[in-house]
């Protein structure tokens, strides 16, 4: 069923104004109007999406095999329906497999994109669109890369990194050699963005682990070799020339002087002074913080900033990391999913951040659990962002069941888990994960890549939910995507914000529009959107339960 009402709304009011008014540096308070209940169902079949990962082997046996692979919601024909794009392993040679196959798929597994019909159902048009390369896929990420109004696609994976050209006619051209995309080795999560502010995507690359699938030697107890019996990897940066090509600027940007072990990576804005940063989550390796210095060049400040360790210290098997304004004061708070305790961290606003995971019950609920995809939305649209976790085992294939979190007053969480649906008691070994309100009800909802099985198609059913607003964001003189915007929104003395991102959590991406739950508001009173070039927007007495875009200004 289709939502009530979209609206495309494009103003050109550009002002450098005071906030409406003075937040406080404090807890939000939550409605007490609805009486929600959040709950997921299981639309995979009525869907029409039949995925199922493959690690390419007869049992998991190496960490190439139990890294798993990811998903990405994005609108590729421009119909304002998010399409479903999921990547998938396969079967390489024998000596690559501990335990090759004994007889190889007559069609060999592969990734796959669903076009979203609009009426709850999908269509698998992988072929005809040309996104079937030979390679063993990890994970994707989308963006507008040369701002021609049709969004991309970059896939990653073992031994080949490869860039799709959205065509505009429902094809897809891989251009990664004409675009000058040189990648080596296993590339893991990746992220657009503009990091010198000229207009055009640049790309951050992710990298693992030298992966030698000659090495075997491990304890039998370890089921395989882990992270650290691989060397680490330094990741890429390529600078976008804004002519459809790339010049890789690893070394000169400073990136290049880091060795990890990098599983997830996200990009955003954290210190708000207009440039984009990034956060890199490594296996067993600190974790590193790039903050952006305006020059074209980066400092790792992880350390520093209190988001390079677990919270004893440890270098901890980090996942999926996101970024995200938990309560309501204009900075974007970190949240990343490890083997162990989870990390929720709170921006101080002072270039570090305070671990409050245990303060907030949110370490606790997850501890005896493996943490990969995840995701923070108003799933109720009561006006304060929810959690929910995917689970699974992590070099076994061990069954878990998966964690929902209700935003609660004073930024703590309740665990709604064995409420939430009986799709989330359902036991799987979950890996990337991606979010959008696919049918455009106003309910966000996900699709989950399980190790070695069937991915799910979670439909948001929830009840008695609140208001909402979702905005898409349309570059100008910013790349087209808005990729690094930050949106602000105020209603009724209460503050919402939001930057768009391109990946968020692991090896995935997620709809690109913002989604806001309002709670009871009836309007939204002011909406301030900070676009990359510095400029700010301002949109007053904006309806509700719709879907908006903002175009910048000229």
């Amino acid at each position: 069923m289709l939502g009530r009402t979209c609206l495309v709304l494009s103003l050109s009011v550009v002002a450098s104004i005071a906030m409406a008014q003075s937040v406080q540096d404090r807890k939000v308070d939550r409605p007490t109007a609805h009486s929600s209940v959040i709950r997921f169902e299981d639309a995979s079949e009525v869907a029409g999406i039949n995925f199922t990962h493959s690690f390419g082997s007869r049992q998991l046996g190496s960490l190439l095999e139990g890294t798993g692979a990811g998903c990405v919601w994005f609108d590729y024909n421009n119909d304002g329906l998010p399409d479903l794009y999921v990547v998938n392993g396969r079967p390489l040679d024998d000596s690559i497999h501990p335990f090759p196959l004994t007889e190889k798929p007559a069609i060999l597994p592969h990734n796959h994109l669903y076009r979203n019909d609009g009426k709850g159902h999908f269509t698998d048009v992988t072929t005809k669109a040309g996104l079937v390369p030979d390679m063993y896929a990890v994970a994707v990420t989308a963006a507008d890369y040369d701002n021609d109004g049709f969004v991309d696609l970059l896939v990653t994976g073992y031994g080949r990194t490869i860039l799709y050209h959205n065509d505009g006619n429902g094809h897809f051209t891989d251009m990664t050699v004409k675009a000058d995309i040189k990648v080596e080795g296993w590339a893991i999560s990746s992220t657009w963005l503009d990091y010198d502010r000229d207009g055009c995507l640049d790309l951050f690359v992710g990298r693992y682990v030298k992966f030698d699938p000659k090495y075997r030697a491990f304890y039998a107890a370890d089921n395989y070799p882990g992270p650290l019996d691989y060397e680490g990897e330094t990741n890429l940066l390529f600078h976008n020339n804004c002519d459809g090509t790339f010049t890789d600027v690893t070394e000169k940007s400073g990136i290049g002087a880091y060795v990890g072990r990098t599983m997830g990576v996200t990009a955003a804005d954290f210190d708000n002074d207009g440039w984009p940063d990034v956060y890199v989550a490594n296996d067993k390796t600190e974790n590193f913080l790039f903050h952006n210095k305006h020059d074209g060049t980066f400092e790792e400040i992880g350390g520093d900033a209190s988001v390079a360790y677990g919270q004893n210290g440890e270098s901890t098997s980090a996942m999926g990391p996101v970024f995200a304004d938990l309560e309501g004061r204009g900075v974007q708070d970190l949240w990343v999913t490890d083997s162990r305790y989870n990390r929720l961290l709170r921006n101080t606003g002072k270039l570090t951040f305070d671990d409050i995971g245990a303060a907030t019950g949110v370490s606790q609920v997850s501890a005896q659990y493996v943490s990969w995809g995840s995701g923070i939305f108003d799933f109720d649209n009561d006006g304060q962002l929810d959690l929910l976790i995917f689970h699974g085992g992590l070099i076994h294939l061990i069954p878990q069941e998966h964690t929902l979190l209700r935003g609660m007053a004073g930024g703590h969480f309740s665990d709604v888990s064995r409420t939430g649906g009986s799709v989330l008691s359902e036991r799987s070994v979950a890996r990337g994960a991606c979010f959008a309100d696919y049918d455009n009800d106003g309910k966000v909802d996900a699709f989950v890549v399980n190790l070695g099985s069937k991915g799910k198609l979670l439909h948001n059913v929830s009840t008695e939910t609140g208001h909402w607003i979702s905005i898409k964001l349309k570059g100008v003189k910013s790349n087209r995507d808005g990729i690094g915007a930050r949106v602000e929104l105020f209603t009724a003395g209460k503050r919402q914000s939001a930057e768009r991102v391109a990946a968020s959590g692991y090896l995935s991406q997620n709809d690109d529009r913002l989604h806001f739950g309002l709670g009871d508001a009836l309007i939204v009173d002011k909406l301030l959107v900070h676009w990359p070039d510095g400029r700010e927007q301002v949109l007053v007495g904006v309806g509700v339960d719709r879907v908006l875009t903002v175009e910048e200004p000229r």
